[in-house]
């Protein structure tokens, strides 16, 4: 039995999964901070990080696994300008996405901190600043990929 149309609905809907949990992070995030309530930042700070690891992890890795599983059906040159683009965006969009991780379980403890003494402090805000300025480059990334796959306006063999 062909197994193309499976794997291939399983990177469609991995990689609706991972740019829709990307803006629904950010949102969620973003709409909590302009609140200025303590207890909803650290709330929405925590289902952040359990967002990103339930959805935005495996998302990734299904993504990187039915990709390849996809070039080799498809016959794709793994040397090719399209896979070479596609693949660079795809690390590029990793390296901002650790720092996220990082900066968001920071982001959660300043927060706690914050909740303990009412006051949310000057870091909290500068650590969102590197949240946003990865996480948005990140996700331009994750627009790319999309459009590369759907368009690939490079040679594929």
């Amino acid at each position: 039995m062909d197994n193309y149309l499976l794997i291939k609905y399983l990177h469609i809907l991995s990689a609706f999964i991972l740019a829709g949990t990307g803006v629904g992070i950010a949102f969620f995030m973003w709409m909590a901070t302009r609140t200025k309530n303590i207890s909803v930042i650290v709330i929405t700070a925590k289902h952040v990080i359990l967002a990103d690891w339930i959805f935005t992890a495996p998302a990734i890795l299904v993504q990187f696994i039915t990709g390849s599983l996809l070039m080799e059906k498809l016959q794709y040159s793994f040397e090719s300008p399209w896979f070479m683009s596609v693949f660079s965006l795809f690390v590029f969009v990793g390296f901002c996405w650790v720092p996220v991780i990082v900066l968001q379980y920071r982001l959660k403890k300043l927060a706690i901190e914050a909740e303990a003494i009412g006051i949310l402090g000057g870091n909290f805000y500068r650590v969102l600043k590197y949240w946003v300025a990865l996480g948005i480059p990140a996700f331009i990334g994750i627009l790319i990929i999309v459009w590369l796959m759907v368009f690939k306006p490079l040679d594929v063999v």
